[in-house]
């Protein structure tokens, strides 16, 4: 596996590799010690902005922002050929490795997967649903032969399980046994990394880096502890936003649309960024 100032490669050298190279560059990024954090973006003008700031080191798109600025309510609502034109604008333009949010896979996750290949993105989230977990393997599996067969092995399939988004008013004990299981099956069926969002505690990510493994444990953190560089110490592989950045960048745009009510112009410190 790649050192760790290989895994800081520059973007030119990045924009001469080839898709096959690219998801190695990826994947080295998770196994690396250190955690990758990765900003999630929607459209060209934000993937560009994220891409071109300093120690950002790969880009993964957002499948509930994409849909909210086409219109469409998340859940697979907006159409896979929309979907997929999105992310493939995103891939052409920018330089750096591009792992996709694909939802549940659009009924095919093998196939659906199989043709963002062809548009150049070198990973991909795959929602379980909570679906039949030998149903759901089999999602995990077809993702890895796909790719295997479009010549691209280290694919990053960061393979999510919502056992824990959707644990509701269960035991905790039982939502995270869940998570286990299903994370550790879906390793089992050639998946790097496994995506557990929701709201963990230090010991349920503890627990969770015990039985996958370090570097194999992807999240989204919420508000509060455990810090970025803790679960950096506990060994987790990833960290991602979701649809939190859009969110944060309409914020902005509100909050400036409240100022113009107020007869404020152009808020101070805005920067040409597109």
């Amino acid at each position: 596996m790649w050192e760790r100032a290989t895994v800081s490669v520059a973007a030119d050298i990045l924009g001469a590799m080839n898709a096959a190279d690219r998801a190695s560059a990826l994947l080295a990024l998770h196994t690396d010690p250190a955690l990758l954090r990765l900003v999630n973006v929607w459209d060209v003008a934000s993937a560009r902005v994220v891409a071109q700031t300093e120690g950002t080191q790969a880009l993964a798109t957002a499948s509930h922002a994409i849909a909210a600025t086409y219109g469409f309510e998340d859940g697979e609502r907006i159409p896979l050929e929309l979907m997929l034109e999105a992310v493939g604008r995103i891939v052409d333009a920018v330089e750096l490795p591009v792992t996709a949010d694909l939802e549940g896979g659009y009924g095919d996750p093998g196939e659906t997967c199989r043709r963002a290949i062809g548009l150049g993105v070198v990973g991909a989230n795959i929602e379980d649903q909570m679906k039949p977990l030998r149903e759901a393997v089999a999602s995990v599996e077809a993702v890895v032969r796909a790719a295997a067969d479009e010549g691209v092995p280290d694919f990053v399939l960061n393979a999510r399980t919502d056992a824990v988004l959707r644990g509701g008013d269960r035991d905790p004990g039982e939502v995270l046994a869940d998570a286990i299981q299903r994370g550790r099956a879906y390793l089992d069926a050639g998946a790097p990394v496994v995506f557990v969002p929701g709201a963990l505690v230090e010991d349920q990510v503890v627990a969770l880096v015990d039985v996958f493994g370090p570097q194999r444990l992807s999240m989204l953190p919420v508000p509060g502890p455990p810090s970025l560089a803790r679960l950096e110490e506990l060994g987790v592989a990833r960290v991602s936003f979701g649809p939190f950045p859009q969110r944060v960048a309409m914020t902005a745009l509100q909050e400036m649309v409240e100022g113009v009510v107020r007869g404020e112009g152009i808020p101070a410190g805005t920067r040409n960024l597109t």
